[in-house]
């Protein structure tokens, strides 16, 4: 009769936590979390001028007597990259979901504008809902969590369309979009 009440009791769990975990997610909002993370982390490496750099290497001396050090960008640093994802998941707060008026997939666009940006009509319009950020945020500190290491290196070798090579490429969080040929 134990044998009988442990094996329902590990049925009842099993049925429990079976839909938690990775098929759980939302492919929507982990792509537009993926395609908002990289819009932020262009948006912060911009900023940065090209010319200030940072040292980078090894401080030990060389059989030659010099040492490994070299200068790299400072928006390519490990030091700045860590620092900026360490609270790029907070300006999740500045997207909405709407309907792409193309494609009618659901997206998330950016409608806070940022500091050095004018305030525009949209943004007049947009209601901030307390916890509607909360699933964006979530899936970006998942994504930061699984694919630092292929962030920091997408930007280290200077990748263009930098949410491409992410979220589609390295992820798989996104689907290629269709081309369409002419008719």
């Amino acid at each position: 009769m134990a044998v009988f009440h442990l094996s329902l009791l590990f049925l009842l769990l099993l049925a429990l936590f079976s839909n938690t975990g990775k098929g759980q997610r939302d492919p929507e909002v982990f792509c537009g979390a993926c395609k908002a993370l990289a819009d932020e982390l262009a948006y912060d490496i911009k900023k940065i001028g090209p010319r200030r750099t940072v040292d980078s290497g090894t401080f030990r001396i060389n059989p030659d007597g010099t040492r490994g050090k070299k200068k790299i960008p400072f928006a390519k640093s490990e030091t700045f990259l860590t620092d900026v994802l360490e609270n790029i998941c907070d300006r999740m707060n500045d997207y909405q979901l709407q309907d792409d008026p193309v494609t009618q997939k659901k997206i998330f666009k950016r409608y806070a504008p940022r500091k050095d940006e004018e305030i525009y009509a949209e943004y007049k319009k947009y209601f901030f809902y307390s916890d509607a950020y909360k699933p964006l945020k979530y899936a970006c500190e998942t994504i930061i969590e699984q694919y630092e290491d292929e962030i920091f290196a997408l930007i280290a070798q200077e990748a263009d369309f930098l949410a491409d090579k992410l979220c589609i490429e390295k992820s798989g969080l996104c689907e290629k979009p269709e081309k369409h040929g002419e008719l």
